[in-house]
């Protein structure tokens, strides 16, 4: 995050908050940045998206350390939350278990974007987002072929994993 880009201030101010879960109305974040938010921001949650790269107002929340929890359209605010930095991975008779936290776990450690690991998976993006917020687990015959991705790529936590901080 660049100092001088517009969510440069939004970026500041997440960084020095000590709270895991913050909550701001959109006109608090209009104020923040002294400047107005697109109507897009206002209207569709794509505009929230928690994307690593590409739009620089989510650059301001994911590099403070902060991803989006939920946007509430009706009364304008929005909730965001810390990163999870260590992922809890549950064994089940000595193999990893393919939930949500496991299947994160392993494309950080890949270090991949959700579209890089679906592609590499044979599955969407969508399918990857799914899995990760817990919608619903990959069948049986995809947690073998995830153990196998896991395997070649020498991801082996014990009960935790905690991926290396991006820069």
């Amino acid at each position: 995050m660049k100092p001088g880009s517009k969510y440069y201030p939004l970026y500041q101010r997440l960084a020095q908050l000590p709270d895991d879960t913050c909550t701001f109305t959109m006109d608090e974040l209009e104020a923040c940045i002294e400047s107005k938010l697109p109507p897009t921001a206002r209207q569709k949650s794509a505009w929230w998206a928690n994307r690593s790269k590409g739009a620089s107002q989510s650059q301001a929340w994911v590099q403070a350390g902060y991803h989006v929890d939920t946007v509430d359209f009706e009364q304008q605010r929005v909730v965001f939350k810390k990163f999870q930095t260590e992922y809890k991975i549950q064994r089940e008779d000595g193999a990893i278990k393919w939930d949500q936290a496991a299947i994160r776990a392993l494309r950080l450690h890949m270090n991949l974007t959700q579209s890089q690991f679906a592609e590499a998976m044979g599955v969407r993006r969508q399918t990857i987002s799914e899995w990760e917020n817990g919608v619903y687990a990959p069948d049986r015959s995809t947690m073998k072929h995830l153990g196998l991705v896991a395997k070649t790529s020498a991801f082996d936590p014990t009960d935790s994993y905690q991926p290396p901080t991006a820069e």
